[in-house]
């Protein structure tokens, strides 16, 4: 993606702003190990130049794949060729809504003509083999809850009040978010794509108009794989599936900050993928007869001993953080396993039975 960092050298705002655009859509493709043509960088050029439009991008590179087919199935320069121009054409958009309406219009002007199911939810279970995992796969939502789950996480966001958090907490509800939104893994193909350009649309809409895209453009496998380690257990090896990955890149993205980004570190045979995240706490073995506990157990343990202790006090004890433990708290609040009685300061916590 050097190809366009002239552009952003030289300074001209109009040319920079699209050189970023096109260094996130071509670096996107990375994501299923894909790289655009030369005739597609040399295109995008004449674009950010201002010869052509992106309109004109995208005749000109159907035009060449009718003159030039690929010759085998596993030649997927087209796709990575025309989901570029596609994704810069749409981040060169100011229009965006928050609603699985636009989930799915997004896969489907992404990939049309590419997939016969653009746009379409797919009515068939998967599973992928993941680097990451060595070979295992994520499990994913099943067919038949496709709509009702996508539906449910839409409207808890939707519900969700982002006054008063810290840029950390932000961060980390956003990280919770878009792991949740990725799992469903709506469609057969092109799920990890779509997804980051409805976060960075959906970025936009909160007001995060400065988004460092370059992140997106230079590591969007380490996103994959973030997301991946988000939503990936298997309590019997010891692995537990972790936000911290995703937290990094998106403290990145949105603060600026300098966290190293590797993907060797998320891999499940690492012992850094390993240690202990900011959201999950390792299992607590009894030595006597051997049982798993689960982050909410660990943080209901602590509510039964002690029934005055706060949000506070859990983070500092499980070195988790506060935003995490009032939401694994809400989540027991929610089954009904306790009860706040009295204020948040001066009152305590009841066990339910």
């Amino acid at each position: 993606m050097e190809n366009f960092d002239e552009y952003l050298r030289q300074g001209e705002p109009n040319k920079a702003e699209k050189a970023k655009v096109w260094k996130t859509a071509v670096g996107l493709q990375q994501v299923d190990g894909l790289k655009p043509s030369e005739y597609l960088i040399e295109t995008a050029k004449q674009n950010i130049e201002g010869d052509i439009t992106i309109d004109e991008v995208k005749r000109r590179i159907e035009s060449y794949y009718q003159q030039h087919p690929t010759k085998t199935d596993e030649d997927r320069t087209e796709e990575a060729d025309k989901v570029s121009a596609r994704i810069a054409e749409m981040l060169s958009e100011q229009t965006f809504a928050f609603s699985p309406a636009e989930y799915w219009t997004i896969h489907r002007r992404l990939f049309t003509g590419i997939y016969k199911f653009a746009g379409k939810i797919r009515d068939y279970n998967i599973t992928k083999k993941e680097w990451v995992l060595n070979g295992e796969t994520v499990l994913y939502a099943s067919a038949d809850s496709l709509i009702a789950t996508l539906e449910y996480d839409f409207e808890q966001e939707r519900k969700f009040n982002y006054k008063g958090l810290s840029e950390q907490e932000i961060i980390e509800h956003l990280a919770h978010f878009i792991s949740n939104l990725w799992q469903i893994h709506i469609f057969g193909e092109g799920n990890t794509r779509t997804t980051a350009i409805f976060l960075i649309k959906y970025l936009r809409k909160l007001g995060f108009k400065d988004v460092n895209n370059d992140l997106f453009a230079n590591y969007s496998w380490y996103f994959r794989n973030a997301l991946v380690r988000a939503n990936y257990e298997d309590l019997s090896r010891g692995i537990y599936k972790t936000e911290k990955f995703l937290i990094h890149f998106l403290s990145n993205l949105l603060l600026e900050e300098n966290i190293s980004l590797k993907n060797r570190e998320m891999h499940i045979l690492s012992d850094t993928a390993n240690d202990t995240a900011n959201d999950t706490v390792k299992p607590q073995i009894d030595t006597v007869k051997p049982q798993i506990d689960t982050v909410n157990d660990t943080v209901f343990s602590l509510i039964k001993r002690d029934t005055k202790i706060t949000a506070k006090e859990i983070s500092e004890r499980l070195k988790m953080s506060l935003s995490t433990v009032k939401r694994k708290i809400k989540a027991l609040r929610d089954s009904g396993k306790i009860e706040r009685i009295g204020s948040d300061k001066t009152g305590h916590w009841k066990i339910m039975p």
